[in-house]
């Protein structure tokens, strides 16, 4: 019987594989549909990342962005927006590059090729006008059929889009015999997806009525930051850390969110959310599961998302006593959060959560993992800090050495990203006396800088396919769970609100919750020092 098999394809050679090693996969051609085109979201973040990618040459050439609102508008007035907006949130930044500030031979290849779509989100007959929008894209701008629907509304339109993206056949994917699609549709969904765990479980069920895992890309701006993204290298590449990554010489995690601006004009939408649904099970937990995780078998998305779910499985539900909220009242120059607009004068609702988990396995049982995440704090800090077990006193207790401090190991991630250690050295001179001192590595220090606003890479991966960074329904639903039994429990009484003054690092009972805890204590959030 001939051989069925196809012929084998030759091996790289070692040259090859180094000449392609590390080098981003290209785009696909394709459409990208932003609905919500003229709100916030867009103007400050979507369209500047993709602005950068056109600027860095990431882009694909033939590529189409359709604006989707229900504003009244042409393409040319959306242009014209989304120009003065980039302006505003680019030009400053990008002074620090390019002294014009907006590099308008990337911004012409960005903008050539838009076009705005107006319609209720709701009605049948957007999508039949965003159909033809498609295929006229398709054949002006050679997008081979590939399309992004970037859901950039707000959360109870998350399933009212996808449904009729679905009923307008939108989202099918023709597929070739072998089943590989000869196009592809993929929808991202912005944060909050869900307020709970039910309200994730029946979000998770609807969407996944209309599309499948696979076309489905739940996005965390948080992920698209170089630091974050470098913890799993800083882990898995050097062979000094790893063997200590562990409950045998790690004594706990603090992990900080730290914000110096209040809720600002989002009072509306952060009396419906609150500072724990707004940042605990997607930001906070995905820092603790890309810190907790196990080695992966490859770098490849599947591998690496079941580490993350592995973590998340083994994470107990918080209980109420194990966690603290606060809300800032007036504080300097500014005002407490019940005196902002569009938020009740007995808000009941936390701008500062700190929690403790645990993670019961093998290489974590009884370390803990402390968050907080606060507005209106000292200083913007967000950074992870893994605090080492203290080495034994005794050689030392002949000496003017009254305890020994700890070993830090600090991954800052905003604003200042980098890595540093600090350890213990002799201070010069007669006797022993001992001094803490850093190890200090920044990234604008060893790399160019390059203005971004978090989303380039996650576009990117969105356009080339790639889920990695990107939650799966399992993993958002398990987030929820860790969680519930303090929402429950918050829901149901009514504190003692404000707690914390602006400007402060939020309640007593957060120090407390450290304190009680084995005698520990926050590392500090400070400003850093001018230059």
């Amino acid at each position: 019987m001939p051989d069925a098999r196809p012929p084998a394809r030759p091996r790289a050679t070692q040259a090859q594989r180094k000449a392609t090693r590390g080098r981003p996969r290209a785009a696909d051609p394709c459409a990208m549909v932003i609905f919500g085109a003229t709100g916030d979201l867009t103007k400050r973040l979507v369209v500047p990342a993709l602005y950068n990618l056109s600027r860095t040459g990431m882009l694909p050439k033939n590529f189409a962005l359709i604006g989707v609102a229900r504003t009244e508008g042409t393409t040319e007035s959306w242009r014209n927006q989304l120009h003065g907006a980039l302006e505003s949130f680019v030009g400053a930044k990008a002074a620090e590059f390019d002294p014009d500030h907006i590099d308008e031979a990337a911004w012409g290849r960005l903008a050539q090729n838009m076009s705005y779509v107006q319609g209720d989100l709701a009605k049948p007959e957007l999508y039949a006008t965003l159909r033809v929008a498609l295929d006229t894209a398709q054949e002006a701008h050679a997008t081979e059929g590939n399309a992004i629907f970037y859901l950039a509304v707000a959360d109870r339109l998350f399933g009212v889009v996808v449904d009729e993206l679905g009923k307008a056949k939108l989202t099918d994917e023709d597929k070739d015999p072998e089943g590989r699609p000869r196009f592809w549709r993929r929808v991202v969904v912005e944060k909050p997806f869900g307020h709970s765990l039910d309200s994730a479980r029946a979000l998770n069920a609807r969407i996944l009525r209309t599309l499948t895992e696979d076309q489905i890309f739940r996005i965390d701006h948080f992920l698209g930051k170089d630091t974050v993204q470098s913890i799993m290298a800083f882990r898995f590449a050097n062979g000094l850390f790893e063997p200590i990554w562990n409950r045998d010489r790690i004594d706990h995690v603090q992990i900080t969110v730290a914000e110096t601006v209040g809720v600002e004009a989002r009072g509306q939408f952060y009396e419906a959310t609150g500072a724990l649904r707004d940042m605990v099970p997607s930001h906070v937990l995905t820092l603790i599961s890309m810190v907790a995780m196990e080695p992966p078998t490859g770098f490849d998305a599947a591998a690496i998302r079941s580490k993350k779910a592995d973590v998340f499985a083994a994470m107990p539900a918080v209980l109420p006593a194990e966690a603290v909220r606060g809300q800032y009242g007036p504080g300097g120059s500014a005002k407490a959060y019940r005196a902002e607009a569009d938020v009740a004068a007995d808000s009941n609702v936390e701008t500062f959560v700190a929690m403790r988990f645990t993670i019961d396995n093998w290489r974590w049982a009884g370390v803990p993992f402390y968050i907080r995440t606060g507005k209106h704090m000292a200083a913007r800090l967000t950074e992870i800090a893994i605090c080492f077990k203290q080495a034994p006193y005794t050689a030392f207790q002949d000496t003017p050495v009254e305890a020994l401090r700890p070993n830090w190991l600090v991954l800052g991630i905003s604003p200042d990203e980098g890595i540093s250690l600090q350890f213990e050295v002799k201070r010069p001179g007669q006797g022993v006396d001992l001094a803490a001192v850093k190890m200090d590595f920044r990234y604008d220090d060893a790399f160019p800088k390059e203005p971004n606003v978090g989303y380039e890479t996650l576009l990117l991966d969105v356009m080339i396919g790639d889920p990695t960074l990107f939650m799966r329904a399992d993993m958002i639903e398990q987030g929820w769970r860790i969680v519930k039994p303090v929402l429950d429990a918050w829901a149901e009484t009514k504190a003692e609100f404000p707690n914390y003054a602006s400007g402060a690092n939020g309640p007593t009972a957060a120090d407390t919750l450290l304190t009680d805890d084995g005698g520990r204590a926050w590392r500090p959030v400070r400003v850093k020092p001018a230059a």
